[in-house]
């Protein structure tokens, strides 16, 4: 930003580094977890995708705000994420879907934005030190307590071991019916009986119930904490595991015991993101955090049993250890970035999972197949 301009906002890592820039949005304090995200587009998306809770997401793209937004292209009804980080102040929108800008959005929706930030930098050192705990502070008259802020995101006790998903699922179950949106209607309704689904909701995405629906699937959503019990209540044909935020051994505590006893039921399952992480701890393997995580739509996958490629979105901070997959348990998905695990299957039986998005929501559509995958096995198994 000009050196004439006196900085609105300040981002304070707990190492004691300091990032002055303009503040848009809501005015505050937030403390949080950083890291960045290299979708180009999409940052609506982003910004209320339940995974996000707990972290400030800086934007390697430049170009923010550029779109607008609209009540459309949320992913849950209000904003997850604790704030943004952006190089330039948000462009005004230019879409003609857009029924508001960024900043106003931003502002109404209490998340804290700053701009004019040296994001290359910013993305190196979440790189080589990992994501760092941080305080993201917005202030018109531009008075910053540095030591004060410094001190917040060293205090903060971070992601590991903390259980989010209990903070963004659903107060209590009910019905989706809504199928992908589609030019030039829009969004339309699933009409007539369908492939009985529970979706557990550890922080689900809009776009992944609307993909279920539009593979035929008549969805049930129940809250993460719902038992077997009541899991099997609704006689399912087919469960799905959400994505969602935190630590998935914490969300684990509750989430296992309920996905085991499912399993000996014999039902299809699938799994996305933290729903992933649940499916393999359930089956006995170990999850981990990662350095910087992986956050974007850019992603290169490979399906290990074709050899096929498919360019995938992410987001996620922890992943399953493939060391630790016991015997019947094989990995099915591995990331080209750094290896790590991105699928797992029950040998023989209609169990997978991944923990890459394929619900396109922002990214692209290569893993729409999953969804289809999942209902032909709930097809197969009503066919006997």
């Amino acid at each position: 930003m000009p050196q004439t301009q006196v900085p609105t906002a300040c981002l304070a890592l707990a190492d004691g580094t300091i990032f002055y820039g303009k503040g848009f949005g809501a005015v505050g304090e937030t403390v949080a977890e950083l890291v960045f995200n290299t979708a180009m587009t999409g940052y609506q998306e982003i910004m209320t995708d339940p995974s996000y809770a707990g972290q400030i997401v800086t934007f390697t793209f430049p170009h923010i705000g550029n779109t607008g937004v609209t009540a459309e292209d949320d992913e849950t009804t209000e904003p997850v994420a604790a704030g943004m980080v952006v190089k330039w102040d948000p462009t005004e929108p230019s879409n003609w879907r857009a029924t508001s800008d960024l900043q106003a959005w931003m502002a109404a929706k209490g998340r804290i934005g700053i701009g004019g930030i040296d994001t290359r930098r910013l993305t190196r050192a979440i790189r080589q030190q990992g994501a760092p705990h941080v305080a993201l502070a917005f202030d018109p008259e531009g008075k910053f307590d540095i030591e004060a802020l410094v001190a917040k995101a060293r205090a903060w006790q971070g992601l590991v071991g903390l259980d989010l998903a209990k903070d963004v699922t659903c107060a209590q179950s009910y019905r989706w019916d809504e199928m992908r949106w589609a030019w030039p209607e829009g969004y339309s309704r699933r009409e007539g009986p369908g492939l009985r689904v529970v979706a557990v909701d550890y922080g689900a995405k809009r776009n992944i119930l609307r993909c279920l629906a539009s593979a035929g699937c008549e969805v049930t959503v129940l809250p993460a904490t719902a038992t077997a019990e009541e899991v099997l209540a609704h006689d399912p044909e087919g469960v799905f595991l959400s994505n969602g935020p935190g630590d998935p051994a914490a969300t684990g505590s509750y989430a296992v015991p309920m996905i085991q006893e499912v399993l000996k039921r014999d039902l299809p399952v699938f799994g996305i993101c933290l729903g992933h992480q649940m499916l393999a701890l359930a089956l006995g393997a170990q999850t981990v955090k990662m350095g910087h995580g992986h956050h974007g739509a850019n992603h290169p996958v490979k399906e290990v049993g074709t050899g096929k490629v498919e360019i995938t979105s992410m987001n996620h901070g922890f992943t399953v250890d493939a060391q630790t997959l016991p015997a019947g348990v094989v990995e099915t998905h591995v990331s080209l970035f750094d290896g790590t695990n991105c699928g797992i299957a029950v040998e023989g039986k209609p169990v997978f999972s991944v923990q890459h998005h394929p619900e396109a929501s922002p990214g692209p559509q290569d893993s729409f197949y999953l969804f289809e995958r999942f209902a032909e096995a709930m097809r197969a198994r009503r066919a006997g």
